[in-house]
């Protein structure tokens, strides 16, 4: 079964004026439908075709680097859609929040660590926030459409929120202003869902 451009659960426009409509439109349909398209291609006939996306990346050091880049560009783009959302935010108060508390130093101290992340990834990649094999949490940073889940990345763990920021991402509004972009997505990431995959990776 092909894999498939997931749909967005709002509107282009309205994650505005954090992330602007044009580079929403042109993320979502033009990139990530790529990775899509060329993911399907990379793994046509053959069976992996019948596996998960999860169950590819936990695996990916079997696959030839097409499989690796486009399937994690599919998985990267699926969970980053579904984290943000209009008019979110703020400082999380619910079950993650209390595990940033606990494992991370606190919010402010995770905001720093997290920007840190994603500031200091040469190049194109993502910032991450994963739930580790022991239950607690990490931040870490992978590059190109690396992401934890993968037995290649250097940190490892379940992903709970990422943070792209390959320049296609934030170019459009940001330019090479990745702080301010970085800056910005606090404002967008739907704690509520971050909590309900957080506490889903720790069943």
């Amino acid at each position: 079964m092909a894999f498939e451009l997931p749909k967005l659960n709002y509107a282009f426009n309205a994650l505005e004026p954090h992330i602007d409509a044009k580079t929403m439109e042109i993320h979502h349909g033009k990139h990530h439908q790529a990775y899509v398209t060329n993911l399907n291609a990379a793994i046509a006939g053959s069976d992996t075709e019948k596996l998960s996306i999860e169950d590819i990346c936990k695996n990916i050091s079997k696959y030839p680097m097409p499989v690796r880049n486009n399937g994690g560009g599919h998985y990267n783009h699926s969970l980053f859609w579904e984290i943000m959302a209009p008019n979110a935010g703020g400082t999380p108060s619910n079950e993650v929040g209390k595990a940033i508390e606990a494992d991370l130093g606190g919010f402010e101290k995770f905001k720093t660590d997290f920007a840190a992340a994603g500031a200091t990834r040469f190049g194109s990649g993502w910032a991450w926030l994963a739930v580790k094999a022991d239950g607690k949490l990490c931040v870490c940073s992978t590059p190109n459409q690396d992401n934890p889940l993968m037995d290649v990345a250097d940190c490892k763990g379940t992903p709970i929120l990422g943070m792209d920021v390959w320049e296609h991402a934030y170019y459009l509004n940001y330019q090479n202003r990745r702080p301010d972009y970085m800056a910005a997505f606090f404002n967008v990431i739907n704690w509520n869902k971050v909590n309900e995959l957080y506490l889903k990776a720790k069943k």
